[in-house]
């Protein structure tokens, strides 16, 4: 139970916390609507196979110059996914219109991911550690740690959509607000992912 709890608190947590992937599952849902953006709540499944693979295998320690790439690529990615919050925030369309050029939800979520080094970080330093502790004591520990993060990350991540949903429903000058709310939120992350990229 340990670890279930353990993975339980982290996923909530990771799923409540403001980021990047948070501003983008607001700016879909304004835009999309909630059933074109609950998909995107599983991009952990496709993004952190590859960053917990990679963490654990160099024993939690990730190379500097990984983090530093990643946050360059990572920043020019969400100033173009701002630049597109942006215009949805220009245009004066209805809340219940859903644009017919919706792209993928889950690929973007799941790209975002992959290009924030805040989840190799955590996996490096926070979820690595456990996750190997319980894997030495017992492996039935280590799946149940996995099984039950993942399990409330992508829960809160759709209860974030449906909240989002929620919102979108209240008018077109909520709508509009939020659009360009999470507009400007991607857009700082993606340009403070930039400068300390560059400042890195």
């Amino acid at each position: 139970m340990q670890y279930v709890i353990a993975g339980l608190t982290l996923g909530l947590s990771a799923a409540a916390s403001p980021g990047p992937l948070q501003a983008y599952l607001l700016s879909s849902t304004m835009r999309n609507g909630w059933r074109r953006t609950l998909p995107a709540s599983l991009a952990p499944l496709l993004s952190d196979g590859p960053i917990v693979a990679l963490v654990v295998l160099l024993l939690t320690q990730t190379p500097p110059a990984l983090l530093r790439g990643l946050r360059f690529a990572g920043g020019v990615f969400l100033l173009y996914l701002a630049y597109g919050a942006w215009m949805a925030f220009q245009e004066t369309s209805s809340p219940t219109q859903v644009s017919h050029r919706t792209p993928n939800s889950l690929l973007q979520a799941a790209m975002i991911n992959l290009l924030n080094p805040a989840p190799y970080i955590f996996w490096a330093t926070v979820a690595g550690p456990l996750l190997l502790q319980g894997w030495a004591l017992a492996p039935s520990r280590a799946i149940s740690f996995i099984t039950a993060f993942y399990s409330s990350l992508m829960g809160g991540m759709a209860a974030l959509i449906l909240l989002f949903s929620l919102a979108r429903n209240l008018g077109p000058r909520v709508t509009r607000t939020l659009n360009g709310f999470s507009s400007l939120a991607l857009a700082l992350f993606g340009l403070y992912q930039l400068w300390t990229a560059i400042a890195g």
